[in-house]
């Protein structure tokens, strides 16, 4: 009726008015929150935008263009082996290492292609949750035991949440199922092998790029080496991109080897790996985009440029929340929000039930990079903070924020999201409360 669209029309204009009249602009607490917001947001631009976010969009377009949706439905859809398709969802994080906003373009692509809402939503919370270098970052500085706890909890939490999902969902997943049965037997364009090489190189493009310092006072071993000759090894998986591009994809040579010769010449004279990557990202999607001659390239870049559009802004908007709420916390930075880090180091004190509710909720809603959430649970201990909610926080915080809520309830909407957030509290809660039980 008209006179209930004017009353929120009086409704939000009265709201706008009232924050703006009582706007604490002189308060500390809400200048530093301000501060916070900002900087949480710089730093996520720098670190994660270019480096992450961009290849994991490509990654995605990869999975909608070149991956048959017969594919999809044949590993992870409605009627797929279910021994088969939670296995590999439960474990992709050990390949991927991604944190709970890159895997977001990933799980909207494989849910769009027909994958069952169980595989799916498991493959969204393994992905960020069982990074392996992180797994192994928990065992050395927090202990064996911890990173044990981790690991186990990371895969029986992908796949207790998946199962949970799709029963709770079944009857959507009988009609999905139902309707998949007689989904066409479509060929593929092109051997499977060539599809796995293409991907599999931009996944580790996008691996090796992040690959994040083992820890403070580390300069040894394999994980270090690694870390320490990153850039050379992404060179080495990007010469075969520029092979993929020519002999999979049928790119003309000349544009391929042109750009790959830009970003070479911009990597050498750049101060920042930043650079390059830009220049590298901006020749495959001219290349890719104006290639007239295989109309899944220029579809590819068309997909990405969708992922894009739909998960930036709504990430941007989460950002800017989690920084104003529970301020920022990266590398040497620590930017109180409007929730006084103080109360949050007093709630998780302890192992009762709680302070593991609490840890698992703050874990929900606070954005943690990959590797980040180590050393600010180190200081978190250091401050008073109990066994269990340590472990509820690791389990729940990794592969969900807000900005990643935000983008899921884009993707499968309000009510599954709601669902998928409360299964992560839950079973985050009663995990801590059980190893701080038996730990503590």
């Amino acid at each position: 009726m008209e006179w209930k669209r004017e009353a929120r029309i009086l409704f939000w204009m009265v709201s706008v008015f009232l924050f703006a009249f009582f706007l604490p602009v002189n308060s500390g607490r809400f200048q530093e929150a301000i501060l916070a917001m900002f900087d949480l947001t710089k730093w996520y631009a720098r670190e994660h935008v270019i480096l992450c976010l961009l290849p994991a969009f490509f990654i995605a377009g990869v999975i909608a263009v070149f991956i048959s949706q017969g594919a999809v439905i044949k590993y992870f859809g409605a009627n797929a082996s279910k021994w088969l398709a939670y296995s590999v969802a439960s474990i992709s994080g050990t390949i991927l290492a991604v944190c709970s906003c890159t895997i977001l373009p990933l799980f909207s692509s494989i849910h769009k292609r027909g994958a069952g809402l169980g595989p799916a939503v498991a493959f969204l919370y393994s992905g960020p949750a069982i990074n392996i270098l992180a797994i192994i970052l928990t065992a050395r500085i927090l202990g064996l035991e911890m990173g044990i706890a981790r690991t186990v909890g990371a895969v029986v939490f992908a796949v207790v949440i998946g199962l949970a999902m799709s029963f709770i969902y079944r009857k959507e997943e009988k009609a999905k199922a139902e309707a998949q049965l007689n989904f066409p037997d479509v060929p593929e364009k092109r051997p499977l092998w060539q599809t796995a090489l293409h991907f599999f190189t931009l996944v580790l493009i996008l691996v090796f790029a992040n690959w994040g310092r083992p820890g403070e006072g580390v300069s040894g071993g394999a994980w270090y080496w690694l870390w320490a000759n990153k850039w050379a090894i992404t060179a080495v998986f990007s010469l075969l991109l520029v092979f993929s591009l020519i002999y999979i994809l049928k790119l003309k040579w000349q544009l391929v080897i042109s750009a790959a010769i830009l970003t070479a010449a911009s990597a050498w004279f750049s101060p920042t790996p930043l650079i390059p990557v830009v220049v590298g990202i901006i020749g495959l999607s001219a290349i890719t985009f104006l290639d007239k001659n295989e109309a899944e390239n220029r579809e590819w870049a068309i997909s990405t440029w969708g992922f894009a559009k739909q998960i930036m802004p709504l990430l941007a908007l989460g950002v800017l929340a989690a920084g104003l709420l529970l301020g920022s916390t990266h590398d040497d930075t620590q930017m109180a929000g409007l929730i006084p880090n103080e109360w949050v180091a007093w709630l998780v004190g302890g192992n009762s039930l709680l302070s593991n509710f609490f840890a698992s909720v703050v874990g929900a809603f606070m954005y943690f990079a990959t590797l980040t959430e180590v050393p600010i649970l180190q200081g978190l201990i250091g401050a008073g903070m109990g066994k269990g909610p340590a472990l509820a926080l690791l389990l729940a915080g990794p592969s969900l924020s807000l900005p990643n809520m935000l983008v899921i309830r884009d993707v499968m909407g309000s009510q599954k999201t709601l669902v998928y957030v409360l299964l992560v509290v839950i079973m985050a809660t009663v995990s801590g409360l059980l190893y701080g039980t038996l730990f503590s």
